[in-house]
């Protein structure tokens, strides 16, 4: 990472995962660049407005501007538009918590969330908005790897790794490819993908992909999770035809939504030069 707009990325990434800012050595040592390279890229970011210090000598930390470009971004793309009230609709009936996520190139990233749990045990991250999703350990990512053929899921998957190696993963997460490639096919069968004690030991989740219009390019995927004493396999099941629905409604309203649009745009003169060379 050699170049200053890297450098301030990685910055910003960290910065991302602590609210309450951290000390000028330990993003040195976070990232492994020397301290006073780090200093230098916070004051300038600081001069932009998208660092803050608290007082002298104190740790540095996001302002309120980058999120906040963020949020109007997903509002003016008409993401946030389109999904919320299917979100929250799916949330009330399941009474779990429902994750969107959303296809960026080769990932998949968590967008919007709606929490249908109001008491009790619930699973309940709080954390998960704007995180690239783990493909190989994830419902949601199994959901996307199964839309595609095996050599397209295996090429994703060899790009990210098989497991989680910062977060650590669950006990049942797939450790062979051979194993991944089982459960994608399950999931074809069934018309959804699970992953249980698999992402997070303890929760349990389904997921589905969400098409273009219900039945063309995939566009991400939506996710009930829950704690996996609550989501059984019988449960799934059952809010299998909802979560279906859902994501067919998604799908369906996508055409409102100038990011999807463009994505669909972005995608069929690709298809239209491959039909041309077949």
């Amino acid at each position: 990472m050699s170049s200053v707009l890297g450098k301030s990325l990685a910055i910003i990434e960290l910065l991302v995962n602590h609210p309450a800012g951290l000390t000028v050595s330990a993003i040195a040592s976070e990232i492994d660049q020397p301290a006073s390279g780090v200093h230098r890229t916070l004051q300038e970011l600081a001069r932009l407005g998208y660092v803050r210090q608290a007082q002298a000598q104190g740790d540095y930390a996001l302002t309120i501007k980058l999120p906040a470009m963020g949020v109007g971004f997903l509002g003016r793309a008409g993401i946030t538009d389109v999904a919320q009230p299917v979100l929250d609709e799916l949330a009330a009936h399941s009474g779990e918590l429902i994750r969107l996520s959303v296809i960026d190139g080769d990932r998949l990233t968590w967008v919007a969330v709606a929490q249908g749990a109001t008491r009790g045990l619930r699973y309940d991250p709080g954390q998960e908005q704007g995180v690239v999703v783990h493909l190989a350990s994830s419902a949601g990512g199994k959901a996307w790897l199964s839309s595609m053929s095996d050599e397209e899921a295996l090429s994703l998957v060899s790009g990210q790794g098989l497991l989680r190696q910062a977060e650590g993963t669950g006990p049942n997460a797939p450790r062979s490819l051979t194993l991944l490639l089982e459960q994608l096919a399950e999931a074809r069968a069934l018309g959804y993908a699970t992953a249980v004690d698999s992402y997070i030991a303890g929760m349990a989740a389904m997921a589905v992909p969400v098409r273009y219009q219900g039945h063309g390019q995939v566009l991400g995927c939506l996710s009930i999770a829950g704690p996996a004493v609550r989501m059984t396999a019988e449960r799934m099941a059952v809010l299998a035809p909802r979560l279906q629905a859902a994501a067919i409604e998604l799908g369906e309203a996508a055409s409102g939504s100038q990011y999807f649009q463009a994505v669909v745009k972005a995608v069929e003169p690709a298809r239209g030069m491959e039909r041309k060379t077949a």
